[in-house]
């Protein structure tokens, strides 16, 4: 029971965390001239819209119940790339759009949290906050993770965007394997490090040190 309560005040952070920031990629594609995401029915902030069974619910609880590192994705809004205008800065502008929406769910929380403790009733209070807290965590993981400079996350669609033609071309054929390489560095390096008595968790101080960064910035501005 004590698991379960925990369990609420994760779910709306990690929903609003991971819709939120599929919608924004269709919105920004929108605005440089792909209107993809429109006709598939993605522009919108109803969480329903952008639920992978797996990703945004299976995932995030084996995760939870597991202690292990809370991840998960929603379905990803289809943009047609080759449609946008400007388009190595519209696939830049599009693939930041996510992270970025996170960053500001992130100081929306921090802002929320700082005013609205004296406001919240006191039979309300913690699951208010700790679905704050909660959402600050998720949406500062979320953004650095995806920032990673791996496609197919949104840092190596920026890293394409932003290198020249001939090695963009070359560094974007890693897509292929890159969820293989995503799934090694969380899941599967972690587990042999354990049994090896080793820390092999590689990600965890490439996103962890942005994350104590980034959050303490916010705070220091938002707080």
């Amino acid at each position: 029971m004590h698991t379960l309560q925990g369990l609420t005040v994760w779910i709306l952070p990690v929903l609003f965390a991971i819709t939120l920031h599929e919608a924004a990629h269709g919105y920004a594609a929108l605005a440089f001239g792909d209107n993809t995401a429109q006709r598939a029915g993605r522009l919108s902030v109803n969480p329903l819209r952008h639920v992978d069974p797996f990703g945004t619910i299976l995932l995030p609880a084996i995760a939870y119940f597991g202690g292990g590192f809370l991840f998960g994705y929603a379905k990803p809004v289809p943009v047609n790339f080759g449609a946008l205008r400007m388009r190595r800065i519209g696939m830049i502008c599009v693939a930041f759009a996510g992270p970025a929406t996170n960053i500001l769910l992130a100081a929306l929380s921090i802002f929320l949290y700082s005013r609205l403790t004296p406001l919240v009733p006191a039979w309300a209070q913690l699951f208010v906050l700790k679905n704050l807290q909660n959402s600050v965590q998720i949406n500062l993981v979320l953004a650095i993770f995806n920032l990673l400079p791996i496609p197919p996350l949104d840092g190596g669609r920026i890293m394409v965007g932003l290198l020249p033609p001939p090695l963009a071309r070359e560094f974007a054929k890693i897509e292929g394997f890159g969820m293989l390489l995503l799934l090694a560095l969380l899941i599967f390096i972690p587990m042999l490090g354990e049994r090896l008595h080793m820390d092999f968790n590689l990600l965890g101080p490439v996103i962890g040190y942005p994350v104590t960064w980034l959050g303490s910035a916010l705070v220091n501005l938002f707080g």
